[in-house]
This record gives structure tokens, sequence and C-alpha cells, in this order.
């Protein structure tokens, strides 16, 4: 990128992703009771203001953080070897990161009342059913930040502007985040499981060398001397 103030913007929004890490992962690091089973402790777990501010932090301002740091990490790579991938690759991350928005806010602000409303005594708040729509939202947002974040890691790994242990660590925490998390954790319990925070703190790492890789680099691009137009132009004639 040669536009000095279009690379300080993408550095800037590349700091979004150690800080996105660190709320999912902090939101996360507790797992939350099992609704079937557990139904009275399940209904003191979400309705503790503790659960509606954390929750805010990571389904909205954790939401917010997670779509420019992705825009900016695939215009950071979007002049690279692996442009293609880094492209795609933002572009399913940041649909998944839109359609979380969806089961966010239920699980933000409708849960909560829900688990009130069975602790004064109506228990069949509980058995409340959303609309299949939801989970199918929440399904399709989940394989979309999969895929497009797997994209990413391998266009990191391929545009030799990190080291490829950076790409590693991002596809290990998707996987660890995202599939032996969220994805385990919907099929077996309904809630977070503690392979979450693990993927996040890895995420965390990877974003962290991401943005301090970004920063280090100059503003501009060093110009192109006479000599060496010279012998461009002389080339390009033969």
């Amino acid at each position: 990128m040669r536009n000095p103030a279009g690379k300080a913007w993408v550095r800037t929004g590349l700091l979004a992703l150690p800080l996105y890490a660190v709320l999912v992962g902090y939101a996360t690091r507790v797992a939350q009771p099992d609704q079937v089973s557990d139904p009275e402790n399940w209904a003191g777990f979400v309705s503790t203001t503790s659960y509606l501010v954390e929750h805010v932090l990571a389904s909205v301002v954790g939401t917010a953080l997670a779509i420019l740091g992705t825009f900016a990490l695939g215009a950071y790579l979007a002049g690279s070897r692996r442009s293609r991938s880094a492209l795609w690759g933002m572009t399913l991350a940041v649909t998944g990161q839109v359609l979380f928005m969806v089961p966010g806010v239920v699980s933000t602000f409708v849960t909560p009342a829900i688990g009130s409303a069975y602790l004064a005594g109506n228990q069949a708040a509980i058995t409340i059913e959303f609309s299949p729509v939801l989970m199918a939202a929440l399904g399709l947002a989940l394989l979309l930040a999969l895929m497009g974040n797997l994209l990413l890691a391998a266009a990191i790994w391929g545009s030799h502007r990190f080291p490829r242990w950076v790409g590693l660590l991002w596809a290990a925490g998707t996987l660890t985040f995202y599939l032996f998390g969220a994805v385990l954790g919907l099929a077996t319990t309904g809630a977070s499981l503690p392979t979450q925070p693990i993927g996040a703190g890895l995420l965390l790492l990877a974003g962290t060398a991401i943005a301090w890789k970004a920063r280090r680099e100059p503003d501009a691009e060093p110009a192109e001397t006479p000599e060496a137009a010279s012998r461009v132009g002389q080339a390009s004639r033969s």
C-alpha cells in the first residue's frame, strides 16, 4: 500500500484484532451451565449484571471490532501474493460476523429476561422455543466465519509479509474457537466450552503479531532513484 494515510488507517484497524480476541476470550472464560439439566443455575447465571455487560462487550462491541479488524487485514494483504485468498477470506469472515449479530442480540438481551422470569416463578419461560431460522443463521455464521478465517490464515501463511507461524496460530485459533469451541459446545452442552477462551488466546497472539508487524513498517515506500527508473525503462524496451 503506497498511500501513507491509507496505511495508517489499515494499521489502526489491525489493532481491533487483538482487542476483539481479548473481549471474546474474557466473555467465554466461564462455562455457562446447561439449560436443560441445570435450569436453576442457568437462570441465575444469565440473569446477572456481569453476564449482560460481558455479552454487550463481546457480542456488540466485539463484533464491530472483528469486522473492522477483518476489513483491515484483507486490505493489508490485498497486494500480497495471496490477495485472492485474503479478499475471499475477508468477505466470508465479515459476512459471518454480521450474521452473528442476530443470535448475539438474543443471547445478550432476551436470554437474561428469560432467566429472570424463571427465577421469579415463571418456569414456563425456560421452555420458550425460537424460530429455526435463528439456528440456521447461527449455523451459517459459524460456517462462514470458519471458512473465511481459514482462508485468511492461508493468506497470512503465503503472503511473505509475516512469519509463517503467525498463519499457523491464526488457523489453530480459528479451529479451536469456532469448531472445537462454539460448534462442539452447541452440539453438547448448548453453551461455550473451555476451548473457546483457548482459541481466543491463540487469536490474540496472532492478532498482536500482525498489528505489531504492520506498525513497524515505514509510512511510505522509498522513492525510486533515477538510475533504477532508467534500468526499468531499458528492460521494458528490450
